[in-house]
């Protein structure tokens, strides 16, 4: 026998001869954990396929035999992760699964634009729209261009877009002295630096997914729970990074793809 502790909001396990419903495991842990993962097995598995009803809190508290407001918890904890999402006098459902489509890094990198080049390739349409404005380093930037705190760079900042939806949102840091100022003189990063006699020898990128920031999540789009994919990329001339960027992709709508040289 399990036995938990029921506190008022009846949000923890109950102590219980009977075997548990629908194959669920007693355990001590919180109630609507154990209804949070049951649900999310069905989604995974298929039981409850996109687009299926998910059952009301009444629904749930009988079902499970919890109290409403572990009910309650269950479903927001469900639709923080993107699971399911809530419609207005409706109820929840369970998420439409997005087709993840690959981004090739590697791919067109002396293009101005590389995920256009790539997204068009795969018969995409894409635009795009960029500003420039100069910056102070700071921080963070100064240490991955190896400058000082105080070095003011041109900062850009660009929007893609795919069909008019948000596809990635970049801001990349270089010095100004390499930086375009016009749209007669955007070309790629490549091409812009060997006129100044400068040749890219190598490309770093660092890939981690985390939380978006506000901002990020209205520019995007983006579903409450889905992370984004951030691309922290650092052009180099030799022991010299010429410029860095970071590169916001939505997790729900694609997958990065590396291809590496045998």
């Amino acid at each position: 026998m399990t036995v938990g502790y029921l506190p008022n909001t009846a949000t923890w396990g109950n102590a219980s001869h009977e075997p548990p419903r629908d194959g669920l495991v007693a355990t001590s842990d919180p109630v609507y954990l154990r209804v949070v993962e049951d649900i999310r097995r069905q989604i995974t598995d298929g039981t409850l396929p996109p687009g299926a009803p998910i059952p009301s809190r009444a629904q749930l508290t009988r079902k499970y035999q919890v109290g409403e407001t572990a009910a309650r918890h269950a479903l927001r904890v469900l639709a923080s992760e993107g699971l399911i999402i809530g419609r207005v006098g409706s109820g929840h459902y369970v998420r439409e699964r997005p087709v993840l489509t690959s981004l090739h890094r590697w791919r067109y990198l002396d293009h101005p634009a590389p995920i256009a080049a790539d997204l068009q390739s795969q018969g995409r349409r894409v635009t795009w729209e960029w500003h420039s404005e100069p910056a102070e380093a700071g921080p963070d930037i100064a240490r991955r261009l190896r400058v000082r705190e105080t070095t003011t760079l041109t900062k850009t900042h660009y929007v893609f877009r795919g069909d008019g939806r948000p596809l990635q949102l970049a801001t990349s840091y270089e010095p100004m002295d390499f930086a375009p100022h016009t749209e007669e003189e955007r070309r790629s990063l490549f091409a812009r630096l060997y006129a100044h006699g400068i040749k890219v020898t190598e490309v770093v990128e660092s890939v981690s997914t985390r939380v978006p920031r506000p901002a990020e999540s209205d520019a995007l789009d983006l579903s409450a729970g889905v992370h984004v994919l951030h691309v922290e990329r650092t052009h180099w001339a030799g022991d010299r990074p010429v410029e860095t960027s970071d590169i916001v992709i939505p997790g729900d709508r694609f997958r990065v793809t590396y291809s590496m040289p045998a």
